[in-house]
């Protein structure tokens, strides 16, 4: 694909949205930024990637935390602009790439090579899916979706205008839960191949 092309899903907890990813990322020969973004960052700053791990994709802690002249004391923050100034920073030189949550819906919707899914599924599916992937009861299952969401829900909306999971924020919701995971991914990569079509067809439009 000769134009730029950045593919940023988000997910709800359970929906297999992560696999997904790493399935267009696959399947359009792209780079998958993740939680892997703590190594290249961590290299960089030359910080403990250990540490960087317990704050990724963490609500800020607003009572333990504060802004002095610009500068925040909240880890979660800092690395939260990390990376998104990491993301931004490889979107403007021209990378291809797909990103998996960290707002990129946003931080990144001035690069017109953008294309932003959410994911999202079925209360029963997605346990089900939790159930057998961290090998927990039903029970626990719905706990841990019910606290990751909050968490996304509650980092998202902090550092986005737009609402985490608003179909209006992203430019195709789907339900995983319908086609299941093979499905959605080839859903998700029909439409980004059909949408690189009309983009070619406009600009061919232009120069005639």
């Amino acid at each position: 694909m000769d134009r730029q092309l950045i593919i940023s899903v988000g997910r709800e907890f359970g929906s297999g949205g992560h696999v997904i990813a790493e399935a267009l990322a696959e399947r359009f020969h792209l780079a998958l930024y993740d939680s892997n973004l703590l190594e290249h960052i961590a290299q960089e700053k030359n910080i403990d990637h250990g540490e960087l791990k317990k704050f990724d994709e963490k609500p800020k802690n607003k009572l333990l935390s504060r802004t002095v002249r610009g500068y925040s004391s909240s880890a979660q923050e800092n690395l939260a602009n990390m990376q998104f100034e990491y993301l931004r920073k490889k979107a403007a030189d021209g990378e291809s790439f797909v990103v998996v949550g960290r707002c990129a819906e946003t931080k990144l919707k001035d690069f017109p090579g953008l294309i932003s899914f959410f994911i999202l599924g079925d209360r029963e599916k997605k346990a089900e899916r939790v159930m057998q992937v961290y090998g927990v009861s039903k029970e626990e299952a719905i706990h841990m979706m019910e606290r990751e969401d909050w968490e996304r829900k509650t980092y998202h909306n902090y550092y986005c205008k737009g609402k985490w999971g608003d179909s209006r924020n992203y430019d195709f919701s789907i339900n995983s839960s319908r086609l299941g995971i093979e499905g959605t991914a080839d859903i998700l990569e029909g439409y980004v191949k059909t949408l690189a079509n009309v983009c070619i067809h406009a600009k061919i439009k232009e120069k005639v």
